[in-house]
């Protein structure tokens, strides 16, 4: 396994759930990260350095890469965590909510790639992590918007992969259910761990699949990774 010491990343939507549990992790081995997030933790892990981003906006995120570059250089690691959920059917739904998810989960994350990648590019070497979910690819009542963002992901990952081959490896993160404030945080839709019902991973469990990706040594690419809770169904 390669180590991370002494490497930097940048994170969005490091500031809760899965994004935080793997700024903890990555602190923990010694890397300096970026946390971009419109809400910051209160109590950073060593070596984190906060920046507020909507990633959803160009010039927040051309702001913060300016200021990541200032501070840290181009990021040895890039992982895109920042999403949103929503839960309504597509023929009452309000398309302005679409909009919003669409603008986070997937223009949020090509913004971070088309910011951030070509240094990494330039550089010659890299990590790209894009934390989907197990609904891309997956049709479900009132999950048409949000599964969509998700699959689109996976076939931005796919793409970018072959094209930054063989500089930069890219990792898709899949996980099920999460006891994360995702739920809570849905802009429509009132779901919760306990009314789905098939239990939940911790975000420290889907960071390990991230870190164990990140660890592998130069060569080595694990490019795609699903993990779930054991009874969940798909």
């Amino acid at each position: 396994m390669r180590h991370l010491e002494g490497k930097t990343a940048l994170v969005s939507g490091g500031g809760s759930g899965i994004g935080k549990a793997i700024v903890e992790q990555l602190s923990e081995d010694g890397v300096n990260t970026a946390i971009a997030d419109l809400h910051l933790p209160v109590n950073l892990p060593s070596g984190a350095i906060p920046y507020t981003c909507d990633v959803t906006d160009g010039r927040a995120v051309d702001a913060l890469f300016a200021k990541v570059q200032q501070q840290l250089g181009t990021p040895d690691m890039l992982v895109c965590s920042a999403g949103q959920g929503i839960h309504e059917k597509l023929t009452e739904g309000d398309p302005e909510k679409w909009q919003q998810v669409i603008n986070t989960n997937l223009m949020g994350t090509l913004r971070m790639i088309r910011a951030f990648v070509p240094g990494m590019l330039a550089a010659g070497q890299g990590d790209v992590v894009l934390v989907t979910s197990v609904a891309a690819g997956q049709a479900y009542p009132y999950g048409g918007v949000y599964a969509a963002t998700k699959t689109a992901l996976q076939v931005i990952a796919e793409t970018l992969r072959q094209e930054v081959l063989p500089s930069i490896r890219v990792t898709v993160v899949a996980p099920g259910v999460t006891d994360t404030p995702f739920f809570e945080n849905s802009l429509s839709g009132y779901q919760t761990v306990e009314s789905i019902g098939y239990g939940a991973l911790s975000p420290s469990q889907v960071a390990d699949a991230v870190l164990y990706a990140l660890r592998q040594p130069p060569g080595v690419s694990i490019n795609n990774i699903t993990l779930r809770p054991t009874e969940q169904v798909f």
